[in-house]
């Protein structure tokens, strides 16, 4: 039979840690906002993503070239709207990902 006394335990030590390691960025970003390592990172991180996502995308299409130029219009577009809609990494990767998504179940 379960103990009760080690199951609380166990939850505390899981709440402790889950509560430690969701403050801790809080905790030492706010020294570091003017770095320029945090800068330059606000500046590439956004661009990395959609490098990655793009370098996903024509992985697992190798092979077809419908898709393959399905993913190269979606690609695009992700580009066009990270660009023209203010560098908002999540608005482009969704618009992105839904046109790819769209094209390769309806088209």
């Amino acid at each position: 039979m379960l103990d009760l006394r080690y199951l609380a335990a166990v939850l505390a030590t899981v709440f402790v840690i889950n509560v430690a390691l969701r403050a801790v960025p809080f905790a030492i970003l706010q020294p570091l906002r003017k770095s320029r390592f945090v800068e330059a990172m606000a500046i590439w991180m956004p661009v990395g993503i959609l490098v990655i996502l793009a370098a996903s995308t024509f992985r697992s299409v190798s092979g077809d070239v419908r898709h393959a130029a399905f993913a190269a219009i979606a690609v695009a577009l992700t580009a066009a709207v990270h660009l023209l809609g203010g560098r908002r990494t999540l608005l482009s990767v969704g618009i992105g990902t839904l046109a790819y998504v769209l094209f390769v179940n309806c088209l």
